[in-house]
């Protein structure tokens, strides 16, 4: 199984490619679209790296397909310029998931 990057700025992809991960650097939704529809046909990709901001993109077929396939695994990352999460986004999560307030 492989690790595949879609990102939105060189930067983000060359980092990663130092550390032997491929991807592809898209910037309109109609290109992460593509790539989504690339990544699902190939058998041997299992973590599936998307920026924060190409996954707000697309956010509805990200969840699509979290939700109707075991692989790949999705991965949103921040980019270059940091986290578009808000600081509690890994609590809040865990709140709306479980019922937990921790």
């Amino acid at each position: 199984m492989n690790v595949f990057l879609i990102s939105d700025n060189t930067h983000t992809l060359t980092g990663m490619r130092l550390a032997g991960v491929e991807g592809v650097v898209v910037h309109t939704r109609e290109e992460v679209l593509n790539e989504l529809k690339k990544v699902k046909e190939s058998r041997d990709i299992g973590i599936l790296l998307i920026t924060e901001l190409l996954a707000e993109k697309v956010q509805q077929e990200l969840d699509e397909m979290k939700l109707s396939s075991s692989l790949p695994i999705i991965i949103e990352i921040p980019d270059r310029h940091g986290s578009r999460r808000p600081p509690d986004f890994l609590t809040r999560y865990i709140r709306e998931s479980i019922g937990l307030k921790i």
